[in-house]
């Protein structure tokens, strides 16, 4: 159901991409203005692709939303996993993880010499 409606959806976009860029510019926009000589010259023409463009950016505005919902409801986790935050690793301290000083100059640093690992 989610990847029939994102398939609509996709087609949805193109076609509104489509009629836009059939419409004839009337502020020049980006291209030379247009020529009134032109495909969609007439009146009804323009009057249709503007009614075109309100209709297809109304059902796109609604498939996205319908899509954002079902994407949270149908992907999103149900449950979450609380096993790993109850269990808690101690950590012995070895000697080897102990931390050591080296004084070099006016400065001390402390570091450890290995790593300890987890027990799993």
């Amino acid at each position: 159901m989610y990847t029939f409606l994102l398939v609509v959806h996709a087609i949805i976009a193109a076609a509104l991409v489509s009629v836009i860029l059939m419409q004839r510019s009337e502020a020049g926009g980006l291209g030379s203005g247009g020529n009134p000589g032109g495909l969609m010259s007439a009146r009804g023409a323009a009057d249709f692709l503007t009614r075109a463009t309100s209709v297809l950016a109304t059902i796109f505005v609604i498939m996205s939303i319908i899509l954002a919902a079902l994407a949270t409801r149908e992907h999103g986790p149900a449950t979450i996993d609380t096993s790993l935050a109850k269990t808690s690793v101690p950590v012995a301290a070895s000697p080897a993880a102990a931390p050591t000083k080296t004084t070099t100059g006016d400065t001390t640093a402390t570091g450890s010499n290995s790593a300890v690992p987890l027990a799993q």
